[in-house]
């Protein structure tokens, strides 16, 4: 069952050390399955291994099995670089001590973790080769001694990890259910263009069509072209449309002004982000001069389609918007660039393949290094002059928000059906 969730929505738990320190043998004690290769040879583990688990009561999780932070060679200095690739992304990381206990290798790893804000449990491994329980020397941090070999601690070990989750972990956050209530009418509209999975729907259209279920509301679905013909056979109006961003130019002029609007990308920014920093971060679009680089951040990797939202249209709207010769790279999966200072502005997909802990790190490495981030949504509602519009079922109106009237490179309607 924990297999199915989506990768997404799961708490991700790293575990992190030396070689020979434990790390796979306690993932295997913690999910009570030998899931990660044991040996007594260092370095066993050489790329990061996930495992799915189902940590009641917070409910499906993956475990991360690192490399050692000892890995010697230019081969091993890459492992070592992807296990830090795994603590940039995990909600809570677990610093397994070996017999040597607190050296050099885990003290860096404490202090970076600490920058980094993650929640963190240490765990001294092998306790059964121990003569006695005792604080590693120069550890200035909780622990707790556990023995994968024999399972002492480790029940113990996932109470910790429990009460050390993030706290938007342990509430159930929502997508749209705070916006609608029992009895109420969504409209969904829903394009299908050469990027949709044949057969099936994209990842946040499923979720808001689930949590429209589980809200007890009517959800309907339509294509872009009968919006207006599907709102006309209503009784009473929808309590709310959510249209996909790449049409929500034609579809604002089709649903009347007083019915709220919005797009599951909007959504997904407030779901797993922090949608007051992105609709922020579009206002930089408003200052692109030429020659500037803008990042085009993708949480998942994909085959490269003719007409691809975030390395085609959004690249060619951009440019149509402000007049500007820009460049723009492409950042696929779990890359995210070390020299982020040298773009002018991040344009971020809406994450439905990353948990919000990371997506939330990305946009505070953005901040802290000065870089404005938006997301996908946010940008093209910015870009096609209706981004005052798809905000207001959120109450969000910064005043970094200018209307179309005071954006000179506003797309006009018929321009937009030239390029799109």
């Amino acid at each position: 069952m924990s297999g199915k969730a989506p990768r997404g929505v799961r708490l991700v738990i790293a575990l992190a050390g030396r070689r020979n320190a434990g790390k796979s043998s306690l993932i295997n004690a913690l999910t009570g399955q030998e899931t990660a290769i044991v040996s007594d040879t260092p370095g066993t583990t050489t790329d990061p291994v996930a495992k799915h688990y189902e940590l009641l009561p917070l409910g499906p999780v993956t475990f991360y099995d690192t490399a050692g932070l000892d890995d010697e060679g230019e081969l091993g200095a890459l492992r070592v670089k992807a296990t830090r690739k795994v603590l940039y992304r995990c909600d809570v990381a677990v610093i397994v001590l070996g017999e040597e206990g607190f050296t050099d290798y885990e003290k860096d790893l404490l202090r970076t973790i600490r920058e980094m804000d993650i929640p963190h449990v240490v765990a001294w491994n092998k306790a059964d080769l121990r003569p006695e329980e005792h604080t590693p020397e120069g550890l200035d941090a909780p622990f707790l001694h556990v023995s994968a070999a024999t399972g002492r601690g480790v029940d113990r070990l996932k109470r910790r990890l429990i009460d050390s989750v993030p706290p938007e972990y342990r509430q159930e956050r929502l997508i749209l259910g705070d916006l609608i209530r029992e009895g109420d009418h969504v409209v969904c509209v829903v394009p299908i263009d050469l990027a949709a999975p044949k057969g099936r729907l994209i990842l946040p259209q499923v979720q808001v069509l689930r949590e429209i279920l589980d809200c007890d509301a009517l959800g309907t679905v339509v294509k872009e072209r009968e919006i207006e013909a599907a709102l006309l056979g209503m009784r009473t109006p929808p309590a709310l449309v959510v249209t996909d961003s790449q049409v929500v130019m034609s579809v604002a002029g089709d649903v009347p002004d007083d019915i709220p609007l919005t797009t599951f990308s909007t959504l997904f920014a407030r779901y797993k982000g922090d949608l007051d920093s992105l609709v922020a971060g579009a206002s930089a679009v408003d200052t692109l001069k030429d020659g500037d680089t803008v990042l085009i951040g993708e949480a998942c990797s994909h085959h490269d389609v003719a007409d691809d939202i975030g390395r085609v249209k959004i690249p060619r709207w951009m440019a149509q918007y402000t007049g500007r010769d820009l460049n723009f790279e492409v950042y696929a999966g779990h890359d995210f660039p070390e020299d982020l200072e040298r773009f002018a502005l991040v344009v971020h997909c809406g994450a439905c393949m990353l948990n919000r802990t990371e997506m939330l790190r990305r946009i505070a490495e953005c901040k802290r290094r000065g870089v404005p981030i938006t997301n996908y949504g946010v940008a093209i509602s910015k870009l096609q002059g209706v981004l005052q519009r798809v905000l207001r079922p959120f109450g969000v109106m910064p005043n970094t928000i200018t209307t179309p009237t005071e954006t000179p490179h506003t797309i006009s309607a018929s321009k937009l059906d030239n390029i799109s």
